[in-house]
């Protein structure tokens, strides 16, 4: 079976068994989440996929990284990914879930980095700018990401819209 099948069977695995436990949309996010910050750190990525450390240790680095902050499922999604030796692909997998559950909703995912996190009003009112721009329905997903200095750059499929602080000064320094 090719590596990108798997991440599929994994990813609908994850999305069937989140949806069974009726709350498909927190367990997204907290997933989403965890995929960012596996991305975002070598360290992290390094531990869970370091197939010396024996599995325990490295469910028990999910357990301590997610603590009271994720919900059970949550917990026990990526435990099993990363039990199961797919730690690598581990955001390959949430990324495909998370699209996956979008369109069985009929919505586009919009991927938003923020220098800061977005309260629930600030993602409300996004995703309403977001629906009227690209005239579907989309669901926001955040990651907060201090390097854009402010800000946010989202994706939405190909299209890029970078509204970072970082480009306007790159822009600004381009002019001069």
């Amino acid at each position: 079976m090719a590596s990108a099948d798997r991440n599929d069977a994994y990813a609908s695995a994850l999305f069937e068994v989140a949806r069974a436990e009726g709350n498909l949309e927190r367990v997204e996010a907290e997933l989403y989440q965890v995929a960012r910050a596996i991305d975002g750190n070598d360290e992290l990525r390094s531990k869970l996929t370091d197939q010396v450390l024996p599995v325990e240790l490295r469910q028990g680095i999910i357990e301590d990284l997610l603590g009271d902050r994720a919900q059970p499922v949550t917990k026990a999604l990526v435990s099993f990914v990363v039990g199961s030796g797919r730690a690598r692909d581990l955001p390959a997998i949430i990324d495909l879930m998370v699209h996956r559950s979008a369109d069985e909703r009929a919505e586009a995912v919009a991927e938003v980095r923020s220098a800061i996190p977005l309260d629930d009003d600030q993602q409300q009112r996004l995703a309403a700018a977001l629906s009227a721009r690209t005239g579907q329905k989309v669901q926001v997903m955040v990651s907060v990401d201090p390097s854009i200095l402010g800000g946010i750059i989202t994706t939405i499929g190909d299209t890029v819209i970078d509204g970072s602080i970082r480009r306007r000064l790159e822009q600004l320094r381009e002019s001069l």
